[in-house]
């Protein structure tokens, strides 16, 4: 059976979870649906957990976490999140590699963090940012301007306001673009640009835009944490969503890999949110970039530092952000996706990775024309004549930026979330895998066998994941414990610490004095064993928190 879902368009917050349960009915075996928070209005946050239950429990197989929408206007995460649900079990028992990850490790992903923010951001007038439902839009400002949809059209837009003090100027080619005033320029007609909305206690002179409070959960977690941070919350997990997220993550600490996405850029975005590449740890970031080769292969986004390319003040750099957390603290493999790039569809050429200064005149050009034919008016807003009651005579209209610069037209989908899962899949076929290659039992004479039993790491990471989590001690060690039926242990103890075993990506290269050492990525543990009878059996248990279970069984014979 197939459930059905089109991804080529958004879907609020009833239809997502119709969808969501039609998976979990669909699919019993191997999906189970579940809330993990309520939000401020009674939404649930849901989070769906994907594996064969045939195959072993879920604690001893490695995971893959996958979250979205995190931040209300990004809805095309949302909707990639969903595609991943759908698509590993729709495909299970059909493809080759969803059928063996299905069955190999378990898959976490919650797809929408934020309902109670996503439903004001996806519904008229399209509110370009706004928190989890703490506070209505602007109930978190005391004064200043309030965005609104004045003009009653359905969209929130800006404003531009005649001032001959103005910093804006219509486009000489198209009056629908503003370019910036030149230094010096004098005698044109000029503007002043706003969001559109009503101005809270008001002086009649000055427009005062006060920071939103509310917004930014992706601030609220505990590394790095300081409450001088934009959106940074009361306390670390002050907000029940992001509760539910903790939760989430350490009751399943055999997580190996995480994406959380976000728009826009068409970027990568991987660690480290606070140094320099040349401060990291080399082995990590020598994994990171392997892992992001790939990713760009697959969606056509590089992958870039959060703090190098993506922070234009590094005394600015961000706090108390998931990847802070499940990175530097936890040595979790965490990236972190901006889905969607507008200027780059538009035949922009890239330059830089976070560019908030005005765009020039040739740009815009750009961005216009391909926005008004390939979403018209619901992408822009023609600009037209506006009394506001504080301001007088304006004019209302421009980008609407939730449908335009966030998000892709929905026939660009679908081809986004495919791409995108597909590294998610890449990424999760690279967790430690631990396996028992051999168990050999010798015969010593009389009632004396010699056990002997090879366990290798059969991934791409190491078990230990990153060599922060080494640093930072939370690194546990692969262990081996033999059981005895009908037998006894004379020799060795039972339980047997082998440490970390090195994965497929320490050996990159032909073995050099000068590069990475190699670690062992295999390990041989013996015991001694006498039997009691003909039936006397042992087992070998081979785990690791991040990389699994294996076990094997062998008779001793008489």
């Amino acid at each position: 059976m197939t459930v059905k879902i089109p991804f080529d368009t958004y879907h609020d917050y009833e239809a997502m979870t119709a969808h969501l349960h039609a998976l979990a009915d669909a699919y019993p075996k191997l999906c189970t649906l579940t809330s993990i928070a309520k939000s401020f209005q009674g939404r649930d946050v849901w989070f769906m957990t994907i594996t064969n239950p045939d195959t072993g429990p879920i604690l001893e197989k490695p995971g893959f976490y996958i979250d979205a929408q995190i931040h209300a206007e990004e809805h095309a995460t949302s909707a990639t999140a969903l595609y991943a649900c759908a698509y590993l079990l729709n495909n299970y028992g059909t493809d080759e590699e969803v059928t063996r990850l299905v069955d190999s490790q378990v898959f976490y992903i919650i797809p929408r963090i934020n309902p109670d923010g996503a439903e004001y951001a996806m519904t008229a007038p399209y509110h370009p940012w706004c928190g989890n439902g703490r506070c209505l839009p602007g109930e978190d400002r005391l004064e200043g301007l309030i965005p609104q949809d004045i003009d009653g059209d359905g969209y929130i837009v800006q404003m531009r306001v005649p001032d001959p003090k103005g910093e804006w100027k219509c486009d000489e080619k198209n009056p629908d673009i503003m370019v910036q005033r030149e230094p010096g320029e004098e005698g044109g007609e000029y503007y002043r640009l706003y969001p559109e909305g009503m101005i809270r206690n008001y002086d009649g002179v000055h427009v005062h835009i006060e920071m939103q409070q509310d917004g930014n959960m992706n601030r609220n977690f505990p590394t790095n944490w300081t409450p001088q941070e934009y959106g940074a919350g009361q306390y670390p997990f002050s907000e029940p969503e992001t509760a539910g997220m903790r939760q989430v993550i350490l009751d399943h600490p055999n997580i190996t890999g995480m994406c959380a996405y976000h728009t826009h850029g068409g970027i990568i975005l991987r660690p480290s949110m606070l140094q320099m590449d040349s401060e990291m740890s080399p082995p990590d970031l020598s994994l990171y970039k392997a892992l992001g080769e790939v990713g760009e292969k697959l969606t056509g986004y590089p992958t870039i530092s959060v703090y190098e390319e993506f922070t234009p003040d590094k005394s600015k750099a961000r706090h108390g952000t998931l990847t802070d957390w499940t990175y530097e603290e936890m040595g979790i493999i965490s990236f972190g996706t901006e889905l969607w790039d507008l200027e780059r569809t538009a035949g922009v050429p890239k330059e830089g990775y976070y560019n908030l200064g005005p765009r020039d005149a040739e740009t815009q050009r750009l961005v216009h024309d391909w926005v008004v034919e390939n979403v018209g008016d619901h992408g822009f807003r023609p600009w037209k004549s506006f009394d506001h009651p504080q301001l007088g005579p304006i004019e209302v209209g421009g980008m609407v930026y939730i449908w335009s610069y966030r998000n892709p037209p929905g026939k660009l989908l679908e081809e986004m979330c495919h791409n995108n899962v597909l590294f998610n899949l890449r990424h999760a076929a690279a967790a430690p895998r631990i396996e028992i290659d051999t168990v050999e039992v010798e015969a010593l004479g009389g009632d004396l066998h010699k056990v002997t039993a090879v366990v290798s790491n059969h991934g791409y990471l190491p078990t230990n994941l990153s060599d922060v989590a080494i640093q930072n001690k939370v690194a546990k060690p692969v262990t081996v414990t033999l059981d005895c039926e009908n037998a006894e242990l004379t020799m060795n103890p039972e339980h047997v610490k082998l440490g970390n075993l090195a994965g497929r990506n320490e050996r990159r290269y032909a073995y050099s004095n000068w590069g990475q050492q190699w670690s062992p990525v295999t390990k041989k543990v013996e015991w001694l064993v006498r039997s009691k009878g003909a039936d006397a059996k042992v087992t070998v248990t081979a785990a690791s928190e991040k990389g699994g279970t294996d076990r094997s069984s062998v008779a001793l014979g008489a």
